[in-house]
């Protein structure tokens, strides 16, 4: 019988995160049952909306059960198989991530093509949801034109690096971001293709913000919240627009955050700020590919991965992953 080693929750964070949140488990697998696969996965995603779900409170997505295994986006290789499409050796993507062996209806688990010259994880960064995320964000949400000046929360994470180059690539005439250390701020600007960056450890985000916008900004992508969101409140123009994908600066906390001391600027500058979760928005993939596939292929968008080896080592990743120690998309490569 072929055994699966998989991370559970056990108990709801209170705060951050440790370990004794979790624990890892070896299950059995039955025999597959008529139209069913068993997949090795290669890789697997931790995200900043898995902490959401470990609390049990109502959004858009339910929480995480106690004492079962967490889920999230993989990809691995079919090795066992009744299902005619999902032949042996066939790469999918699922969201029975967090073990390395998943099993299931063959329903749940998409083929995707290997592409020459592009690692199978990109289907869980740039080329799967994560830059789904960045394009529906900023050119649907915030509805980016070309002469913006767009600022990026977040920047030197998975969806921030893709936001930036997005831009770049649909005419922003100058593109501003964020991160956490200089080395990050040196990658926005000599990889990432940033006009500008800063290191919002450094000193406090509104006053580098209005230094690096003096003339203000047209959209905002918020990764982060708080500071961040007051600032770009600060210097938002007239008919600015804001597109609120994550906080993940307010995740942990376990007290009320003050809100920003100057939403009156959304009223008197005519501010739009809209948040989003990517499940509205996935009729949009084929719009995303068509042009996230070219532009990939033509060298004109880069992307980074911060890899953690070992299933066993995915509550490490996911920790990391909060404490923004990753450039681009955190992974769990587990074969």
């Amino acid at each position: 019988m072929t055994s699966s080693t998989q991370i559970q929750l056990v108990r709801r964070p209170v705060g951050w995160p440790t370990h004794d949140d979790f624990r890892t488990a070896t299950v059995d697998l039955p025999d597959l049952g008529p139209n069913q696969v068993r997949v090795v996965n290669e890789f697997v995603s931790v995200d900043p909306y898995m902490r959401g779900r470990m609390n049990d409170v109502k959004s858009y997505i339910p929480p995480f059960a106690l004492g079962e295994t967490m889920t999230g986006g993989a990809v691995g290789r079919v090795v066992e198989s009744t299902s005619p499409a999902h032949p042996v050796d066939s790469v999918v993507l699922h969201d029975l991530g967090w073990r390395d062996v998943a099993q299931g209806d063959a329903a749940a688990f998409r083929v995707v093509d290997e592409l020459p010259g592009v690692p199978n994880s990109a289907y869980l960064g740039i080329l799967g949801l994560t830059g789904l995320t960045a394009y529906v964000g900023l050119m649907h949400i915030a509805r980016m034109q070309p002469g913006d000046t767009v600022f990026v929360s977040g920047a030197a994470g998975a969806v921030g690096t893709a936001v930036g180059q997005i831009a770049r690539l649909e005419g922003a005439t100058r593109v501003l971001g964020s991160a956490g250390s200089a080395d990050k701020v040196a990658m926005l600007t000599e990889r990432y293709g940033y006009d500008d960056a800063f290191d919002y450890k450094s000193a406090p985000v509104r006053r580098q913000l209005r230094r690096a916008a003096p003339d203000g900004i047209d959209v905002y992508f918020d990764n982060v919240g708080g500071d961040h969101l007051e600032a770009a409140l600060d210097v938002l123009r007239d008919g600015g627009r804001a597109a609120l994908c994550g906080a993940i600066a307010l995740y942990n906390n376990t007290e009320r955050t003050p809100g920003p001391d100057n939403m009156a600027n959304i009223i008197t500058r005519g501010l739009t700020l809209q948040g989003f979760t990517l499940g509205h928005y996935t009729h949009l993939f084929p719009e995303f590919a068509a042009k996230m596939g070219p532009w990939l292929a033509a060298g004109d968008v880069v992307f980074d991965e911060t890899i953690v080896d070992g299933i066993d080592n995915s509550v490490d990743a996911f920790l990391d992953l909060m404490r923004g120690r990753n450039v681009g998309k955190m992974l769990v490569r587990v074969a």
